[in-house]
């Protein structure tokens, strides 16, 4: 398939709490950067122990397990955001608290092995959604938690909010 460009999203196509993560994406193709990003995750956190993989670094704090499976899940939510906007669905859409979410979950009870292999799939389900695309979808608009999200956008927060989580697991976790 061609490869497509997915410009980089002006100030207005998404609401401040997004910014911290649209903002660390480098410059660059974004699909390339995604591709690359899985492969990275999955060759750094795939080298722990599951011993490490259980780590908190503090004990209110989330297990690296627990980290995978909200990058997951989180990805699983803003896919279907992206979905929904470039189907042109003005439905409002509710945000998430991802506490909740990773504490119903039971991430520690899985393997890390078969963490990053769901994640892998969530990845690729992104990419192939991304690449489906016609260019004028990337524009199109919707609401989520309150705010006003471009689907192009949402690709962006995609990749901006592994980082910001492989940054926590480089800092706080001395893993990356």
């Amino acid at each position: 398939m061609a490869a497509i460009a997915i410009d980089r999203p002006a100030r207005d196509e998404y609401a401040q709490p997004f910014a911290r993560y649209v903002e660390r994406v480098p410059e660059g193709a974004l699909v390339d950067h995604l591709e690359r990003q899985a492969a990275d995750t999955a060759s750094v956190l795939g080298a722990l122990s599951e011993e490490r993989a259980g780590h908190r670094y503090a004990p209110d704090k989330w297990s690296v397990k627990e980290i995978v499976g909200h990058l997951t899940d989180a990805e699983r939510i803003f896919s279907y955001r992206l979905l929904r906007f470039a189907r042109r669905d003005e439905t409002p859409l509710p945000g998430f608290d991802e506490n909740p979410y990773v504490a119903a979950a039971g991430f520690d009870r899985r393997t890390l092995a078969d963490l990053l292999a769901e994640l892998a799939c969530v990845r690729e389900a992104t990419l192939r959604l991304l690449r489906g695309l016609p260019p004028e979808a990337f524009a199109r608009r919707g609401t989520a938690s309150g705010g006003t999200l471009s689907v192009r956008a949402l690709a962006y927060v995609i990749a901006g909010h592994e980082l910001h989580h492989r940054e926590v697991l480089k800092t706080r976790y001395g893993v990356g």
